[in-house]
């Protein structure tokens, strides 16, 4: 594969600008608005060099092994449960996501709903389009002095607590690895202490598996009366049966929730939720990071990932291979090698050069786990046989020449 005949197939609505700076490194793209299924997908992958989709679409086993020139698959997204990352790397498949740039919108919309809730916004405005006019400080409160309870104290996290805290609102989080407290935020040392001193609980936890049913009847039974809850993370991670439960008894005065266990597929399709009907909750379709600047910054960022990969070999945030970046000479040959790491490997692949008269300009190995990832660069004497002796080393996993 060389920049000139790289194929890509961009679904979900990628932003225009993904768009434009992989066609203007001479990538052949093309695009479809919505996400397909496992058929439709194993079926258009053949040819297809580079992949890109958002949450909608699910890279399986079955697609990767249907899927014999694709060399990278980005997620314009933070997950990336949908892709099976062991398939693709046994694939020689590195996958991309972007697991910032969305961060700033989905704390927006957590500060929004936080307010909304708490001022009964969306009380009064349904009441006021029914011809209502209910103008009473009743169950309205500001969000200064309110303690505000983060769990997962990520990316979004840390961001929604500095805002917070700005704000006026008193910050605790809890989170299973060791964070590092921002400005005035409080540690807890476990989620029940978390859920009894908070007036507000709002998760922003990853996909891993373990965290799927994390957050059920017992932890809404610890919450504080009265409080909120909030879920802009995974849905998944929520029994909304539970949540149901104690919003109906007010236990639980509002919630806002943004994902769910199964989502449409596309715009128009029927959502089917228990928390339909219910007045003191707000439900939004998976748009904590829809906004055009997280979508553009999004498109940009992942392309820009694509773009490297291949002119370059660069991996560098890669999801599941080592990261390297190495600058390349004018003039000079690479050899891109995935490898399973074990010892002399590099070893091997510098005895195949020296023994063909290769002279390494540069070379540069990183290893992760099982896995080797180690860019070459040559002047001259790499030959198509020397290539192939490197691709038949039984740790190879994959090897792309760029000229």
């Amino acid at each position: 594969m060389t920049d000139r005949a790289t194929r890509v197939l961009l679904l979900e609505q990628i932003h225009p600008d993904a768009v434009e700076i992989l066609r203007s490194n001479g990538f052949v793209v093309e695009t479809l608005d919505r996400a397909l299924d496992e058929d439709e997908l194993v079926s258009r992958i053949r040819d297809v060099h580079l992949l890109g989709i958002r949450s909608k679409t699910h890279v399986s086993r079955r697609v990767l092994e249907a899927a014999p020139n694709l060399v990278a698959i980005g997620a314009f997204c933070i997950g990336t449960t949908q892709i099976d990352l062991g398939a693709a790397t046994e694939h020689g498949v590195t996958v991309f996501n972007a697991p910032f740039s969305n961060t700033r919108s989905v704390v927006e919309l957590a500060i929004a709903e936080i307010i909304a809730m708490t001022r009964r916004l969306t009380e009064k405005n349904a009441l006021m389009h029914a011809g209502v006019w209910d103008k009473s400080a009743d169950g309205a409160h500001e969000v200064r002095g309110r303690t505000l309870g983060i769990v997962g104290y990520g990316n979004i996290g840390t961001q929604l607590s500095v805002l917070a805290e700005a704000m006026g609102m008193q910050v605790h989080f809890y989170d299973t690895a060791d964070r590092l407290a921002l400005g005035n935020a409080r540690r807890c040392l476990s989620l029940d202490e978390l859920l009894g001193a908070s007036d507000i609980v709002t998760l922003h936890v990853d996909d891993r598996p373990s965290n799927r049913n994390f957050f059920g009847e017992e932890h809404f039974g610890l919450m504080r009366p009265g409080s909120l809850f909030l879920n802009l993370s995974r849905g998944f991670v929520v029994d909304y049966g539970a949540l149901r439960k104690h919003l109906e008894t007010g236990h639980i005065a509002g919630a806002a929730v943004d994902v769910f266990p199964v989502e449409p597929k596309g715009r128009g399709d029927e959502f089917v939720s228990e928390l339909r009907g219910l007045p003191n909750v707000i439900l939004t379709p998976h748009i904590g990071g829809s906004t055009e600047e997280a979508q553009q910054d999004i498109g940009r960022y992942v392309a820009g990932k694509f773009r490297d990969f291949v002119l370059n070999g660069s991996t560098a945030m890669s999801v599941n291979v080592p990261g390297l970046t190495l600058p390349r000479a004018e003039g000079t040959l690479r050899l891109i090698l995935l490898h399973r790491n074990v010892p002399g490997v590099l070893a091997r692949v510098n005895g195949l050069l020296a023994d063909g008269g290769v002279n390494v300009e540069a070379q540069l190995l990183g290893t992760s786990g099982d896995l080797g990832y180690v860019v070459t660069d040559s002047a001259s004497g790499t030959t198509q046989a020397i290539v192939d002796q490197i691709r038949a080393l039984p740790e190879t996993i994959s090897l792309r020449v760029i000229f």
